[in-house]
């Protein structure tokens, strides 16, 4: 088989660049206003579409620097220069002290705003961990117990965000609330299936039609493990999110202005470009990462079968159910038990990655963006004796790609559309 790697690498790369904010954000950028524009960004990608914003006032509409200020908080290693918006790197998938300290600054600039300034929400994937603000009787280390109990239960994001937003002070559409009566636009890349604006970030600008109700059913469906303290929250009428009709929506806008589909149609022109018949599964994928791995790896099979040349792709956003001690993601996951499914198959190479470059990992800027497998796998698999079986039973994917040499490098890409999965059978 000719090595196919370079051109899954190639079409992972066309998704990214799809939605990076130096690429699509200017055009989407409101004009200024009468007074101050208040830039708060939130997620991996918020320094860089903050840097784009500030560029576009600053250097484009020539307002002068005093009439710009903000705050962005992205993940470590998200970084990049600005000069008028503070950028801080919080944690991510589980928040910390940073995270706190970004959220309650973008609560206080919000709050600073009048009805001639202009608040620009810049919100992107991540945002729901980078901006922190518990709710009264919450520590900052509950709320962090609480995330890491959502990340193992294997629930889906949205409804992860539910319980998220009916802890928080910012969530929930409470960044709306707080920057009333100021005009309010907010402009975001969507990581979520589906693109709701509800869920992207936990919606901290946007109606949220979830509840309390709703937030303490998915606790009991999961099993998550809570205290008191915040079972107590869950049922406090004062915590519920903010719903439609409210005033603070009265002069707010909302844009999607980079999303999956997209991401996803720019990948699979390369992969027609090179050739290939297209099965497209969709941008909004969701499910346990190793179910749907073996559903894709009998679609590959089939297609052999039939002596098809196919690229077999998706996006969206898979889960795992963390049964082990292991390190991985549900990107990496998949590839692993494709890999199980496919052992020794010949023709067949896939590649599964997170376009922020992070797929799963302990928060640092060098944690793997996902996986890739081929023969070269199989056969490095053989002769080092690894059964994947075992890998995935301790949900261990990590460290079985290290060892074959396959896991995807990006670092951090500034942008986050969520998953692209590409199956190549030739």
């Amino acid at each position: 088989m000719t090595d196919k790697r370079t051109l899954l690498r190639a079409i992972f790369d066309a998704a990214v660049s799809a939605a990076h904010p130096d690429k699509m954000l200017r055009r989407h950028l409101p004009g200024p206003p009468p007074g101050r524009v208040f830039i708060l960004a939130a997620g991996k990608a918020a320094a860089a579409m903050a840097a784009a914003a500030e560029r576009h006032y600053m250097d484009d509409a020539g307002l002068s620097a005093d009439r710009i200020s903000g705050v962005a908080t992205t993940r470590h290693g998200h970084a990049v220069p600005t000069r008028r918006i503070e950028v801080i790197e919080a944690g991510h998938p589980v928040p910390d002290e940073a995270s706190v300290r970004g959220a309650e600054k973008a609560l206080a600039l919000a709050a600073e705003a009048g009805p001639d300034d202009l608040v620009l929400a810049l919100i992107s994937g991540g945002g729901s961990a980078n901006w922190i603000a518990p709710v009264e009787g919450i520590p900052y280390a509950q709320k962090q117990q609480v995330n890491k109990s959502l990340l193992r239960s294997g629930a889906p994001i949205s409804e992860m965000n539910t319980v998220r937003k009916h802890l928080s002070r910012i969530k929930g559409g409470r960044l709306a609330r707080a920057a009333y009566p100021a005009q309010l636009v907010t402009l975001a890349i969507s990581d979520v299936p589906h693109d709701d604006p509800a869920v992207i970030a936990s919606g901290p600008t946007v109606p949220d039609p979830s509840t309390l109700e709703d937030a303490r059913a998915i606790v009991e469906r999961y099993k998550l493990q809570v205290d008191d303290a915040v079972r107590a929250a869950l049922a406090d009428p004062r915590n519920e999110s903010v719903k439609p009709g409210d005033k603070a929506f009265e002069r707010a806008r909302f844009d999607i202005v980079a999303r999956p589909r997209d991401s996803l149609d720019a990948a699979l022109r390369v992969a027609a470009q090179a050739g290939y018949e297209i099965l497209d599964l969709g941008a909004d994928l969701e499910g346990e990462a190793r179910k749907v791995a073996a559903e894709h790896a009998k679609l590959a099979l089939d297609a052999r079968a039939k002596g098809k040349r196919i690229a077999i792709m998706s996006g969206g956003e898979l889960t795992v159910i963390v049964r082990g001690n292991g390190r991985g993601g549900p990107n990496q996951e998949y590839v692993l038990a494709a890999t199980a499914a496919l052992a020794d198959t010949k023709g067949i190479s896939i590649l599964a990655a997170d376009t922020d470059g992070a797929d799963g990992g302990g928060g640092s800027p060098t944690d793997p963006a996902g996986a890739m497998a081929d023969e070269t796998t199989f056969a490095k698999m053989r002769e080092l004796k690894l059964d994947p079986i075992a890998y995935l039973d301790n949900n261990d994917a990590t460290t079985f790609f290290e060892k074959t040499g396959d896991l995807v490098l990006t670092g951090p890409t500034l942008t986050n559309v969520n998953d692209i999965r590409i199956i190549l059978v030739d």
